[in-house]
């Protein structure tokens, strides 16, 4: 546990605020204190109102704002004295709470207070900074953890049993309290929980919660309790990723990505023998439920049995301690422990499933050391409940919202560098899908390199190359759901009775070949994926070729033929096959200004005349290639295969 205070940069931030900024940025950074939006903090100060009088508030973490990021703004502003008086009521409910809290703002357009804002308050230090500590929450984590921390620190710290966060454990310390001098104490250590540190500065607050954090960590060390890394290789099998990922979305109701974890931590974990027991125990700390739920599906032989049984399970979990005020989460798993393959975990986004990955990795860690000092255990199934069922997430769950159309899509692009290719990526990105972006072109890997896009480079001509990316896209996202078959090349015109043996090898190899290579590599995981679709990027010239084309046109029928046959053989499989036929499509790597001068000039037209040289006088774009792929692969084609689709403004020769 490293203090990471730098006396330099903290004199950069001058007032309260920003050094509280400073502090809990530093809090952010570390992993084993918080995760994602996980811990708050505040500081207690004046602030001017409307008539210039000075008033004491509290200014604390607000809801959504993560502590490494954090900005000035992320802090809501609330009246010290009215959150006071909150924590003397005998009774308040969670959202009376956060009612009156946003209430008792002095800033409307602040986010809402932390659910922890009355305990802040009552604290009776400038800066409180709280965080879920992984040492401190694994030695709590056991059958005798109170007594080990107490052994740890003395009475320089406060030590909580736990309760359910919010109203309930603020008046709970409010009544322990009553009696305290706070001013013997350098902490709070909420059983389970996590821990609590407060000062008069950023600096002092922060390097107690470092202190005692490495406190926890010397005794972990100390006790053995050290898990030493070893080399474990794992089994790959990505047809039974894609049918886990398939089972689930069934359950869950709507597409998910599955990130597959097969970290050194995560290895040796899946490959403990008592894996399936200790994995099922519930959750490092109690908010983490929220992400994770209580506990992960152990994948068997058999995943489909595993599903259905994790399924029952948990809506026998949700009957056991559920009134009729409360709506059932989905029962899908958040995450699987595969033994021998890794871990899964299963997010509607790449964000959720990361911090799902990002949560369990941390739990692994902490289930195996406390395994090592006696035992894991944590809080009860009931307690357990009650947090996951919480009357502020059951808010959040009536309220839904609306979510991109292909979120939880995966989608694979070939010809991405450029053009319509890197337009419909481009597009699927935006509609929610995952993407991997295939070109022979190596700025692939820069265009799209981000956490929910892969950039490959990939000759689209070549069968290993194509597997090879195909297996790549399986193990980041877990299945594959949308093919944009889009790759090609537009040779050199060349009549019949001149025509280059090489001309036409080449353009069958990537504009045909290439294309029934791409299918047969896809197939098997398309047979496993969400509403599947394969969208193919034809051309005019199907219909309506002209002279000196024919090494392209005839390898763009043929790829149209085969999408038609693809889409007989595939429907059975639930696989749609819809072809594309753009014509005249400008913005792409081929149609250089020079190109198009000399074509316009051949019809006697201004280059603006010859982009929109068709009945309805429009430009036809990448973009609006993108659109109907978009369109192709989403809902609006559910009930559609095999049709051919001209992109073209009006073409009279096609029609």
């Amino acid at each position: 546990m490293q203090n990471l205070w730098n006396d330099n940069e903290a004199q950069s931030f001058t007032d309260d605020l920003q050094q509280r900024v400073y502090s809990s940025r530093l809090l952010g950074q570390n992993p084993d204190l918080v995760l994602h939006g996980g811990g708050n903090t505040s500081v207690k100060t004046q602030m001017a109102n409307i008539f210039g009088e000075l008033e004491d508030i509290l200014y604390v973490k607000g809801s959504g704002w993560d502590l490494e990021t954090i900005e000035a703004a992320g802090f809501a502003p609330v009246k010290l004295d009215v959150l006071q008086k909150l924590a003397a009521l005998e009774q308040l409910t969670d959202t009376e709470m956060v009612k009156v809290q946003r209430a008792a703002m002095l800033d409307p357009y602040a986010p809402n207070p932390s659910v922890e804002a009355i305990l802040h308050a009552i604290i009776p230090f400038k800066f409180v900074d709280h965080t879920h500590a992984d040492a401190v929450v694994t030695v709590s984590n056991t059958p005798e953890g109170e007594q080990r921390i107490r052994d740890i620190y003395g009475s320089r710290v406060l030590v909580i049993p736990y309760v359910m966060p919010g109203f309930i454990l603020a008046k709970k310390v409010y009544e322990l309290t009553k009696d305290v001098d706070w001013q013997s104490l350098e902490g709070m250590i909420l059983l389970n929980h996590g821990v609590f540190s407060f000062a008069e500065t950023a600096k002092e607050s922060y390097d107690r919660m470092i202190q005692l954090v490495a406190e926890t960590e010397d005794y972990l060390q100390n006790q053995g309790a050290i898990i030493k890394s070893t080399q474990i290789n794992l089994k790959e099998d990505l047809i039974k990723l894609a049918t886990i990922r398939q089972q689930v979305a069934k359950v869950r109701g709507t597409a998910v990505i599955a990130q597959l974890n097969t970290s050194d931590t995560v290895a040796h974990f899946s490959n403990l023998p008592n894996v399936a027991d200790i994995s099922t125990r519930g959750t490092l700390t109690p908010d983490h439920v929220i992400r994770t739920k209580p506990t992960p599906i152990v994948i068997g032989e058999n995943s489909q049995d595993s599903i259905q049984n994790y399924t029952e399970n948990y809506q026998k979990y949700f009957s056991r301690h559920a009134d009729d005020s409360l709506i059932c989460l989905n029962p899908a798993p958040c995450w699987a422990v595969w033994p021998n393959h890794g871990t899964i975990s299963f997010g509607q986004t790449i964000k959720e499933a990361q911090i799902i990955t990002d949560i369990t990795e941390h739990t692994f860690k902490a289930i195996q050391q406390a395994e090592m000092l006696s035992q894991w255990q944590v809080i009860s199934e009931k307690d357990i409940f009650e947090m996951e069922y919480w009357e502020l997430e059951q808010a959040k769950l009536r309220k839904g919202g609306s979510k991109p159309e292909l979120q939880g899509k995966i989608a694979l692009v070939t010809g991405a560098a450029s053009g319509i290719g890197k337009a419909c990526a481009e597009a699927l990105l935006a509609k929610g899908a995952a993407v991997v972006a295939l070109d022979i072109n190596p700025q692939i890997t820069e265009l799209f390199n981000q956490s929910n896009a892969l950039g490959l480079v990939c000759d689209a001509s070549q069968t290993e190359a194509i597997e090879q990316a195909v297996a790549a896209t399986i193990r980041r996202f877990g299945g594959l759901d949308i093919v944009v078959s889009n790759a090609g090349i537009f040779p050199v015109s060349e009549k019949i009775a001149e025509m280059q043996e090489d001309t036409w090898d080449k353009s069958l190899a990537v504009n045909l070949t290439g294309h029934q290579r791409l299918f047969t590599a896809c197939l098997p995981y398309l047979s496993l994926g969400i509403d599947s679709a394969i969208v193919v990027i034809g051309s005019k010239n199907v219909p309506a070729p002209g002279p000196g084309v024919s090494a392209y046109s005839v390898a763009k029928a043929g790829l149209t033929q085969l999408s038609r046959v693809a889409a007989l053989e595939l429907a059975s499989a639930n696989i749609r096959v819809n072809v594309i036929h753009p014509n005249a499509v400008f913005d792409t790597s081929i149609w250089t200004e020079e190109v198009l001068e000399k074509r316009a000039n051949h019809y006697g037209l201004t280059v603006e005349e010859y982009k929109t040289n068709n009945l309805l006088k429009v430009e036809v774009t990448s973009k609006d290639v993108a659109k109907l792929a978009c369109a192709m692969a989403g809902n609006l084609f559910s009930k559609i295969t095999g049709t051919q689709v001209p992109i073209d403004g009006g073409n009279e020769r096609v029609i």
